[in-house]
């Protein structure tokens, strides 16, 4: 310990020096109350039982201060108690000058000790000086027991007083501001008791006006259970407009030594407490990560398989199911797992500063549940969400245009097969053997007209192998009964085609016998079969079944409609003229009175047959138009459904989100404020993304494919979406990291607002991040003066995984490592050594005595077995606990 300098003047008696010179405001009133006997007295009782505390140790006591000093021999006694050294062998002998050579020689042992004694001389001791040897001893007392106190970086009496100030200050009816009157009613002292050992005292029980009671109460259990005799009279103190603050002072440091041992001791418990607290938290928060991480990875892989799984359903309606159930997948299922990715992020990155602050070893998950893995299988995730969405449309939209054509060749494989009923066993007959003349001609005519009527129907049966081509092309689910059905039309086809040319070669054969034809038959059939068939074709495009997907495809059918519609006209007339055969053989047949048989020998058409038709034309021709009309209304409302969505994305805003950037002013508090509004407006904003979902769902059940009014998809805005929050969240984690930096490394809001304008100065791709050329600018922009080494050095800091970039919080860390406080291993492990009373181990007892039971089990279970001589059974390694804590393997 340093020398010190103290100087206190008691008038026309001694003077003492002190550097601290902490009695100089005082001095006046010293000087006055040191002629008031209440104060000698007050002095002489203290003084003489502070005395007698240490002299007892030796066997020996005083009785009277000032006569029992005089030879000097218990003075140096008392001196070599306290200091625990010894002073030079004393003089034996009993005359004057031994006595003051004894004097002198316990007055320069305390001149060693750096206080520095004015006026005061061994006679005036010998001599039996009241006053100069009061003053001494408060000398001594001084040095030895009050000058070490200190307390929060104060010393001396200013340390003694803010020790007595922060244990009192719970306590009702106390408020100490000085070692006098605010000691008088002895609530003061009874509270420095109760505060280290309530079982000693009922504080509540005591009254502040028995001032007499509460410090005989507090003198006798000081006395009987805490060593510290009686010093002081209760009388005296409560009857003195002013006690003795030497005799206050001498008589509380006694508390202060006797508490200051387990001060030491709690404050160690705390230190360890607080520690174990920590790494506590921190172990919770790992399990809490580890858990959220296994059950997102678990549901990502049950998920995937399932919309992996990409076996299509055979009809419309289960497929709708399935897009159904992918819906609320993306509407209820994921949402929430998007929300546990997030906070998992948010959960590591806390964790991981809080392990940086605290002096931590960094947290390094279990192998496959680092922060990557969960990205990188949420990427698959999404990949395969894409892609089964993709195919579920698909699928769709070919069933839809299977169901389409698998209807349509039914319709035309039954008018085929209607129309061919018949024919195979009309061209099997011989009736041309036995037939006339006439009817010979007759049958030449009508197999002519049969051949007309078979060329026109070879587009119908081209029609149905192409369409049974394109159902296998698209993998009809009922195939084979299709190629089944074609495959026996057209072999029925090839079979009606050899047949019609047998035939033929057989009416060829007889038609030189025969000569005569009624032309008015023929003409008649030949221009009755094409109008008919062309009948056949126009009732059949009028109930043709049609599928378009826009306003475009239904306006083409519109004018195709129009056009065949203009064509009625001239087909009326070709049926007037039709019709007009027939009615001349009938003018002819009146004419000439022939009686007709009323068959054409020709065809099996009649004029009622073209009139019967020729009705169902002019029937289905307003049915056309009204099924134009009605599916022209439904791709309107399609259309309007495209321009719905298009306008919520435009107007509302809803594509833009994953554009928006943040960009908040402001202090860290009010930065984090308006983060979680914006976050706030952003989980708010969900309702939107629902009412576009159900917009979306309308248009897809509308089988509405493409949307020319806007390039933006639900995708869009959904990803959007969910990118937002999670950037909106990493953000908010980025501040609050900051704030947990700022506070844990003691840096001003200016610091970190210069930290980050000159980060954002350098940052010059504006993402977060710095290359190191930039940062090896910012760093010199800050006065560093860098070479290849240091700077080298400061990049294994900064980017210890050698990723190439500097991020804005190994920036903060790097700039404030160096002021940095934070709890080491050594001062741990010195807190242990404190409650192990300096051994190098510790107890199962200690550690359930000091700590509270938490934190000692904690400890227990956590450290090993001491190893080591003369160690006993059960004891504890603090010491290898405490490097352990911080991830050291050895200090």
């Amino acid at each position: 310990m340093t020398a010190v300098e103290t100087q206190i003047t008691y008038t026309n008696s001694y003077t003492i020096q002190h550097e601290d010179a902490y009695m100089t405001q005082e001095e006046d009133w010293d000087r006055d109350l040191l002629l008031d006997p209440a104060w000698e007295k007050q002095q002489r009782k203290t003084f003489t039982a502070w005395c007698n505390s240490h002299l007892r140790k030796a066997g020996t006591q005083i009785e009277n201060i000032e006569e029992d000093f005089r030879n000097g021999l218990k003075l140096m006694l008392l001196l070599e108690v306290i200091s625990g050294e010894r002073l030079p062998k004393p003089d034996k002998g009993k005359m004057r000058f031994h006595k003051i050579a004894n004097v002198n020689k316990a007055l320069d042992f305390i001149c060693s000790k750096g206080v520095k004694l004015v006026s005061i001389g061994a006679e005036e001791i010998v001599d039996g000086n009241v006053k100069m040897t009061l003053g001494m001893i408060w000398t001594i007392i001084l040095r030895f027991a009050i000058q070490d106190i200190s307390v929060e970086e104060t010393s001396a009496k200013e340390g003694l007083l803010l020790w007595c100030q922060r244990k009192t200050a719970p306590y009702r009816n106390v408020n100490v501001q000085n070692f006098h009157i605010s000691w008088k009613d002895g609530l003061a002292l009874c509270a420095l008791i109760h505060r280290h050992r309530p079982d000693l005292i009922d504080y509540s029980k005591l009254r502040k006006d028995d001032p007499i009671g509460n410090l005989n109460t507090a003198f006798e259990v000081a006395e009987k259970y805490l060593d510290i005799p009686k010093m002081l009279d209760a009388e005296d103190i409560v009857n003195t407009p002013k006690p003795d603050e030497k005799a206050i002072m001498t008589y509380v440091s006694c508390f202060y030594h006797a508490f200051a041992g387990a001060e030491q001791a709690e404050t160690a418990a705390n230190r360890i407490c607080k520690v174990l607290a920590v790494n506590q938290e921190n172990e919770k928060l790992m399990e809490e990560y580890e858990k959220l991480a296994s059950e997102l990875l678990e549901w990502i892989r049950r998920t995937i398989p399932w919309l992996e799984n990409r076996v299509a359903e055979q009809t419309m309606r289960a497929m709708q199911q399935k897009l159904e159930d992918f819906r609320d997948y993306r509407r209820v299922h994921k949402p929430p797992r998007v929300q546990e990715k997030c906070q998992l992020e948010i959960n590591f990155n806390t964790l991981q500063t809080k392990l940086r602050l605290s002096n931590r070893p960094a947290f390094m998950p279990s192998e496959g549940k680092m922060v990557s893995d969960i990205a990188n299988a949420w990427k698959g995730l999404e990949q395969v969400e894409k892609g089964y969405e993709e195919w579920l449309l698909t699928e769709i939209r070919r069933l839809e245009r299977l169901d389409h054509l698998a209807e349509k060749f039914k319709q035309k494989c039954a008018m085929h097969e209607a129309w061919t009923t018949g024919k195979e066993d009309l061209l099997s007959q011989k009736d041309y053997e036995s037939a006339s003349l006439m009817e010979i001609r007759a049958l030449m005519r009508k197999h002519e007209a049969f051949e007309s009527d078979l060329a026109a129907h070879q587009d119908r049966v081209e029609q149905i192998a192409a369409i049974a081509q394109e159902l296998n092309e698209l993998d009809y689910h009922d195939a084979a009964t299709v190629n089944t059905r074609c495959q026996g039309i057209c072999d029925q086809w090839d079979n009606l085609g050899t047949l019609t040319q047998k035939r033929r070669d057989s009416l060829e054969r007889v038609e030189k016998l025969w000569e005569t034809i009624d032309q008015l038959y023929l003409e008649f059939a030949k221009r009755a079969a094409p109008f008919n068939n062309w009948m056949d074709g126009a009732m059949e495009d009028l109930q043709d079944m049609f599928i378009v997907h826009s306003i475009e495809e239904i306006q083409s059918l519109i004018t195709a409609h129009d056009q065949f519609k203009a064509t009625l006209p001239e087909a009326d007339k070709e049926r007037m003229a039709t019709l007009g055969i027939h009615n001349e053989i009938l003018k002819i047949a009146q004419t000439y009175g022939i009686k007709l048989s009323g068959i054409n020998p020709y065809t099996n058409l009649s004029s009622q047959d073209i009139s019967t038709k020729w009705d169902t034309v002019k029937h289905l021709v307003p049915l056309r138009d009204q099924m134009l009309q009605e599916e022209v209304a439904r791709q309107q409302a399609n259309e309007r459904l495209r321009r719905q969505f298009a306008a919520q994305v435009r107007d509302g805003g809803a594509w833009e989100i994953s554009h928006v950037s943040v960009d908040i002013a402001g202090s860290l508090e009010e930065q984090m404020n308006s983060l979680k509004q914006y976050e706030q407006n952003i989980i708010n904003y969900k309702s939107n993304i629902d009412k576009l979902e159900g917009d979306h769902q309308l248009i897809q059940e509308s089988l509405i494919f493409d949307n020319k009014h806007t390039n933006y998809t639900m995708e869009h805005i959904r990803v959007g979406w969910e990118q937002l929050l999670t950037t909106i969240a990493r953000t908010i984690n980025e501040v609050e990291n900051q704030i947990l930096t700022r506070d844990a490394k003691g840096i001003s809001q200016e610091q970190l607002n210069e930290f980050r304008a000159s980060f954002n100065h350098f940052d010059r791709k504006r993402n977060g991040m710095m290359d190191p050329d930039d940062f090896r600018a910012c760093l010199i922009s800050m006065g560093y003066d860098l070479g290849e080494v240091e700077f080298a050095r400061i990049m294994t800091l900064v980017d210890p995984n050698n990723t190439g970039v500097v991020t804005f919080q190994a920036f903060i860390d790097f700039m404030t490592r160096e002021t940095a406080e934070t709890d080491t291993a050594e001062q741990v492990m010195a807190s242990f050594k404190i409650l192990a009373s300096d051994k190098n181990y510790i107890t199962v007892e200690e550690l359930r005595r000091e700590l509270p039971p938490e934190q000692a089990e904690y400890c227990i279970t956590r450290m090993t077995r001491y190893v080591g001589p003369d160690c006993p059974s059960g004891a504890l390694d603090y010491i290898s606990f405490s490097s352990a804590l911080y991830g050291e393997s050895d200090l």
